[in-house]
């Protein structure tokens, strides 16, 4: 593998359910750079059946786009980048990420469901795995109906975990791993090996839990993911998880075998590299950050909040094969809140059903637009407070460590502080591709209320599951092409947590431009202003707010910052937290029409009904 002072040139793609997606960083004038990108249709599945036919097509467009050839007369990767007759030739690294045929499918189980088990999901789904379902001793199903429920499913692998390590009594670990025995799981593709299960349970158990599972399966052993109460040990758990997914799953896809002899590091699921981006960027900032990639058929939510990492998959909320569940799971009023002209439920129930109809068209109208934008934010908002519900604070300090008293334990209030939050990124077509990237700012400004300072950025073309997975081989590169090709600063919001009575006094804000120029806002509540402020222009901020709302000082406090611009400017937000908006409909209308004025967010006549 070459150093990473050495490398100039990356190819890097990613191996979709549908589509593959091939990029180019280059090291330009001292820096890195994203410079070309290529698609082309996944080929995973029959007739062509070999994923590599499709990483070729993407490669040959960044061929064409380019003018470097990278691939030789094999279709075989040329290394290192090089000069051949005066023509660029070659890359020095090939990297790839994969989610095609439907990802890591997994399921966990463990003793208990707020506590083992849900420890044991955190480590599946920071592996970047999709979990299928959630088996505990006190989930409440039979143990007839949990068999069937694993054999059912047929995931690719299985995450057993129970009880700590200071834990004598091991019959309900045992119990599981009996239950997993009875059902006999056969893997999802090939029918020829064994599945994997990874036992990272109580150490008093592993002969038991062996002499169940050795032999129907392939049992791994590895350290107790949860040895204590108060403290997770998810990390080997994880690695084991992407050992198997590399060993076993993408051995038995199509064509894998030969991608992973391309690339010069191992595969990565794709959400477990956009997680390790998002970490990577927390961690060199030091800052507290949330990414969100909403997709067809699931939203996965990715957080880390003092250096604690955490992804939730919600499996069903997405915005074209999942639609009709956000609006199950929505309800009727909750998208129409933010429809600023009349729509009664008929036509609603008409839009979602031609969508699911025709998952992959586009809005054609401008009030389709909005309709889709006000789905989006429902689907961003349901899948946060999932998110936020499962990133808990561990129980464990003084807690009684009795099974019996386990089983009623829960988790603590999450970690997720939204008046810490100093970054939300958002990724997927619905804000990636939004005609405007004032419409990207206010889906998430309405889905995810921020409080206090926090940036707004999107990823511009979907970039980040490579840059995960570059991350892993060049800390740098991957950071400073995230920073300058991949995240669009969308602009800082200042907005002071607190409710108030429409009108009343919200907040007084001074801004002091590096030109010297200053100019001070008074805003009242349900109140939303946004000012001019280009990216990389910096401001300082003094915000006061009224007595009653907090900007992170407490009640009243001023605080003082200093803020980045961005696309859609310096966003003040008055409208109180949390948000509520009006129950007559003439009044939410026009206070809906109010707020999007203020940001730009649509051309003037869209925010009255057409037609």
């Amino acid at each position: 593998m070459a150093n990473p002072e050495d490398i100039r040139v990356i190819v890097a793609t990613d191996c979709g359910s549908t589509t593959t997606k091939a990029i180019l960083f280059e090291k330009i004038g001292g820096e890195y750079r994203q410079t070309f990108r290529g698609e082309a249709p996944t080929t995973v599945e029959a007739p062509i059946e070999d994923v590599t036919m499709g990483v070729r097509n993407a490669v040959q467009e960044l061929e064409e786009l380019s003018g470097r050839r990278i691939l030789d007369e094999n279709a075989a990767f040329l290394r290192p980048a090089r000069l051949e007759n005066g023509r660029n030739v070659g890359c020095d690294v090939y990297i790839s990420t994969s989610s095609a045929g439907g990802g890591l499918q997994m399921m966990v189980a463990g003793v208990v469901r707020k506590m083992t088990a849900e420890s044991a999901e955190r480590a599946a789904l920071g592996a970047g795995a999709i979990v299928m379902d959630t088996i505990s001793s006190n989930d409440k199903r039979l143990p007839h109906q949990q068999i069937e429920r694993i054999r059912q499913l047929r995931p690719d692998m299985i995450v057993l975990a129970g009880l700590t390590d200071d834990t004598e009594r091991i019959d309900h670990v045992v119990a599981l791993a009996e239950l997993i025995a009875a059902a006999d799981p056969k893997p999802r593709l090939g029918s020829s090996y064994k599945l994997p299960v990874i036992y990272a349970g109580t150490k008093a158990a592993r002969k038991e839990v062996s002499e169940q599972l050795a032999e129907r399966t392939d049992l791994d052993v590895v350290d107790n993911l949860r040895p204590v109460l108060e403290r997770e040990n998810l990390g080997p758990t994880r690695d084991k998880i992407h050992d198997l997914f590399m060993e076993h799953v993408m051995q038995q896809a199509p064509g894998y075998r030969k991608l992973m002899a391309w690339t010069d590091t191992p595969i990565m699921p794709t959400p477990g590299a956009v997680g390790l981006i998002i970490r990577t960027i927390a961690e060199r900032r030091n800052i507290n950050v949330v990414g969100v990639d909403i997709g067809g058929a699931t939203t996965d939510v990715f957080s880390v909040f003092d250096g604690q990492f955490n992804r939730t998959v919600s499996a069903n909320l997405g915005m074209s094969y999942s639609i009709a569940n956000v609006f199950k799971e929505a309800g009727l009023e909750n998208i129409l809140r933010w429809v600023p002209f009349d729509m009664d439920e008929r036509e609603l129930r008409n839009a979602i059903k031609n969508k699911m109809i025709r998952p992959t068209t586009i809005p054609q109208l401008m009030e389709d637009l909005v309709l889709e934008q006000a789905v989006a934010k429902e689907a961003l908002r349901l899948a946060f407070i999932q998110h936020r519900q499962f990133a808990g604070k561990l129980k464990g300090v003084q807690q009684e460590r009795t099974i019996s008293d386990a089983f009623e334990q829960e988790m603590e209030a999450s970690i997720v502080d939204m008046m810490a939050l100093d970054l939300i990124v958002g990724s997927g077509g619905v804000l990636s591709h939004a005609p405007r990237r004032d419409q990207t700012a206010m889906m998430l400004l309405d889905a995810y209320q921020p409080e206090g300072f926090t940036m707004l950025a999107v990823d511009s073309i979907f970039m980040m599951p490579h840059l995960g997975v570059l991350s892993q081989l060049h800390p740098e590169a991957a950071a400073e092409v995230f920073d300058k090709d991949c995240m669009i600063h969308l602009g800082p919001v200042v907005a002071p947590s607190g409710r108030g009575k429409i009108g009343k006094p919200c907040m007084k804000v001074e801004i002091r431009r590096e030109d010297g120029r200053s100019e001070s806002r008074v805003l009242a509540v349900g109140d939303l202003q946004r000012i001019e402020m280009p990216s990389g222009e910096k401001a300082g901020i003094t915000a006061e707010p009224a007595r009653g709302f907090d900007l992170g000082a407490g009640s009243g406090k001023a605080v003082e910052k200093t803020v980045s611009g961005g696309v859609a400017g310096l966003i003040l937000d008055a409208r109180g937290r949390p948000l509520e908006l009006p129950g007559e409909p003439d009044a939410r209308a026009a206070l809906l029409t109010k707020w999007m004025r203020a940001l730009s967010a649509y051309p003037e006549d869209a925010l009255t009904r057409r037609g």
